[in-house]
């Protein structure tokens, strides 16, 4: 009497393997916001933070296969709201982006906590046991912002003891992903932690400045790959940089300057119809943050076009006795401080 049973059991499971739909992470059905990479095979490579992968499921189950670094991590937000975090391993493996869930559609946003320095990730396919539905749309607006590791959203979150780890950082709740989200535009977080606009942290000028990573898809030293500009055309560009240049000291004026006025303009070229907006930064205070005012006030002058815009200075935020990374908190009260600057002069 058991074996009709057993056998019923594995045409039931037969036929609900054969259900689930599978789809690569490059499929029409994934909409795709942030700079990242396609492969032949339909893999998506991406290094920068926010990356945002973003789905529609009719079903109770959804997987992804996908890989990255010991420190890649990958938040899902589910129907609008934070269902946990995916930390990926160097090889391919799969992982329940969510199971169980009541029947019908739902949202899937898989978003990139980490930075490119914590490793590259991929997201090759997803499978479901339900139907894949429309990509959801992107807001038509679009936002880039060009920083370090503040508009990374580097250490924000604090952990317990005072030593960072990877889950330290969220850039959904960074200024500049809050800012997009109150203005309804999409988001490219283009930024690295210790980097310039001519040299690092450090004083060192070998590494990848923003000059050069403002070119780069996947700013990986070891393997760079390039991006077009062409691909995103942007409505209001962010440019958040300085704080690296001057940790050394005050850079000579002359050198910022000319460095600074170009990269303003090729900017401008690059982005024939955005507004620029300009600002120093949260973390400088004293006489570098005069300094580097000063020479954003002249590259202003010498760049000489109606579209870019030096934004008031803003408030001091010195992170906490734990990091001085400005903290959760703190990146909120930077948005809110920006939002009515970046609404006037873009027209929003």
């Amino acid at each position: 009497m058991r074996r009709p049973l057993l056998s019923a059991l594995l045409v039931l499971c037969a036929a609900s393997a054969a259900a689930d739909q599978t789809i690569v992470a490059a499929d029409a059905h994934v909409a795709r916001m942030g700079r990242t990479v396609a492969d032949s095979d339909g893999t998506v490579r991406f290094g920068y933070p926010g990356v945002t992968l973003s789905l529609a499921v009719d079903g109770t189950r959804l997987a992804v296969d996908a890989a990255g670094s010991a420190n890649s991590l990958v938040d899902v937000i589910l129907d609008g709201k934070p269902a946990g975090t995916l930390h990926l391993a160097p090889q391919v493996k799969s992982y329940d982006v969510f199971k169980g869930a009541a029947p019908g559609p739902h949202r899937v946003e898989l978003v990139h906590r980490s930075e490119t320095w914590l490793g590259v990730a991929s997201i090759a396919r997803f499978t479901s046991d339900g139907r894949f539905l429309a990509a959801p749309t992107l807001p038509r607006r679009r936002m880039l912002v060009l920083g370090d590791s503040v508009t990374c959203g580097a250490d924000m979150e604090r952990g317990a003891g005072d030593k960072d780890t990877p889950d330290w950082w969220n850039p959904r709740q960074s200024y500049g992903m809050l800012a997009a989200r109150a203005l309804d535009a999409q988001v490219q977080l283009v930024c690295y932690g210790g980097r310039g606009l001519v040299r690092s942290w450090n004083d060192r000028t070998d590494e990848f400045q923003l000059p050069a990573f403002y070119d780069l898809a996947i700013a990986d030293a070891a393997h760079p790959v390039q991006w077009n500009p062409a691909a995103y055309d942007a409505d209001l560009i962010v440019i958040a940089i300085g704080t690296n240049d001057f940790n050394p000291g005050i850079p000579e004026r002359s050198a910022y300057v000319d460095a600074y006025t170009a990269f303003v303009r090729r900017v401008l070229r690059d982005h024939p119809h955005a507004t620029v907006a300009l600002t120093e930064g949260v973390l400088l205070e004293g006489e570098k943050k005069a300094a580097l005012i000063g020479y954003l006030k002249e590259a202003v002058a010498r760049v000489d076009d109606k579209r870019v815009h030096l934004l008031a200075p803003t408030a001091h935020q010195p992170g906490d006795a734990v990091n001085g990374h400005p903290t959760t908190a703190q990146h909120a009260a930077m948005a809110a401080e920006l939002l009515p600057q970046l609404r006037r002069i873009a027209g929003w």
